[in-house]
């Protein structure tokens, strides 16, 4: 028997599996709540977890979900143990159908990334920070930025990915790898109790 209770007008049925309840019950919650949602979302994720099969269609997913829900910035990075798998990495995740434009980048890429997506693969938060450090060294020596000057916008504005995101989830683990270390100081961090694999809209 369906029917709507306390939800919002949402019908929901008795006969419905729990799992299915759940995230109708949080649906209903999200839109109650007085606080609006995180303007940009990130993910860490690994290799590894891509290697796992319907890993792109969950990352899809992810990308549907976070843009219901009202997130209008996307960040996802994947770390890399080995680097001779940037390439295919970088070719499946550009494929990828997503609903706002996607952007990929990769060790070696100086470009800034300001499409609503954004995907770091193997560029972790040391690599970009040294690159930075590296541009600003280069700034000093020319005579185009004196060191007794330099601001944390100075920093912000040379690195691949500039925004800060409100929210950083990171699936199977309580600790981040190698992350924007630089732009997730006052981010709040989510740590969810299942890997990327069974990772579900509810988490």
């Amino acid at each position: 028997m369906a029917h709507s209770g306390d939800s919002g007008g949402v019908f929901i049925s008795a006969a419905e599996p729990p799992a299915v309840l759940y995230e109708a019950y949080l649906s209903v919650r999200l839109r109650r709540e007085s606080s609006p949602p995180p303007e940009h979302v990130a993910v860490v994720i690994t290799e590894r977890d891509l290697l796992e099969q319907g890993a792109y269609g969950t990352l899809q997913d992810f990308f549907e979900w976070a843009v219901e829900y009202g997130t209008d910035r996307i960040t996802v990075s994947v770390s890399v143990l080995d680097e001779a798998v940037i390439p295919t990495l970088s070719r499946e995740l550009t494929a990828l159908e997503t609903p706002k434009p996607l952007a990929v980048r990769r060790p070696g890429d100086t470009e800034q990334a300001d499409a609503p997506i954004q995907v770091s693969i193997g560029l972790g938060g040391k690599r970009e920070f040294a690159e930075t450090v590296r541009q600003l060294a280069a700034a000093v020596d020319a005579g185009d930025l004196d060191p007794e000057e330099i601001e944390p916008d100075d920093i912000d504005s040379r690195l691949v990915f500039r925004e800060e995101p409100d929210l950083v989830i990171k699936t199977g683990a309580e600790r981040l790898s190698d992350f924007m270390i630089w732009q997730s100081v006052y981010s709040e961090l989510y740590f969810t109790d299942v890997n990327w694999r069974d990772f579900r809209k509810r988490d």
